[in-house]
């Protein structure tokens, strides 16, 4: 029979378990090395990860995560209004900026179409997106939505409502070199480049 946790370990445990990617197993060997950091370290640690939540927002024009108001993309001027690219979330941004190349804006849609998960077309920021179509800049949607059923559905409707309600934005999408069901965050740098590149009508 094993021997059970002390308290304050399994709380530790298993909230890192619920991380994605942290099973139990792993969740305690994170555990366990932080029992084994000097104190200040750990409690550095845990202070990072308390103030998160209030030294960081999301950027009033596209949505991502960022210290100030607006995060440093969207007060960088020599990139161009002209395109938008529309991710899901901000690990998107990160992806494409990683590719590089990419020189417009970018809008954080908030997820992807998921019902079973409770992601509705209400849930998405459709409100943020229009208000930036409405200051009639963007001649180009660039959806990076990932090849998934999810993201398949989500780029459909939001192809749907842009042509509705702003006829003359062109929407294209990320080339099929991705591969089926990848999300974009997963895939090399170099295929996102050639999928930018060669982006196709939708």
């Amino acid at each position: 029979m094993s021997r059970p946790l002390p308290a304050p370990l399994r709380e530790v445990v298993e909230q890192l378990a619920a991380l994605p990617g942290l099973g139990p197993k792993s969740a305690l060997r994170v555990g366990l090395t932080l029992l084994r950091w000097q104190e200040d370290r750990t409690r550095r640690l845990g202070e990072s990860i308390a103030s998160l939540r209030d030294r960081l927002h999301l950027c009033r024009r596209c949505g991502a995560l960022s210290e100030a108001p607006e995060c440093p993309l969207c007060q960088d001027p020599s990139r161009t209004d002209a395109e938008l690219c529309v991710v899901a979330d901000w690990d998107g941004i990160l992806a494409m900026e990683e590719m590089g190349g990419y020189r417009g804006r970018y809008l954080v849609l908030g997820g992807l179409l998921a019902p079973l998960d409770g992601v509705e077309a209400s849930s998405l920021d459709w409100e943020r997106l229009e208000n930036i179509l409405r200051q009639g800049r963007v001649q180009e949607i660039i959806l990076a939505l990932g090849s998934t059923l999810d993201a398949e559905a989500t780029a459909t409707l939001v192809a749907r409502r842009v042509r509705e309600r702003f006829p003359q934005v062109r929407i294209t999408r990320l080339a099929q070199g991705i591969p089926l069901g990848a999300d974009i965050k997963y895939v090399d740098s170099e295929t996102l480049k050639q999928s930018l590149k060669y982006r196709q009508e939708l």
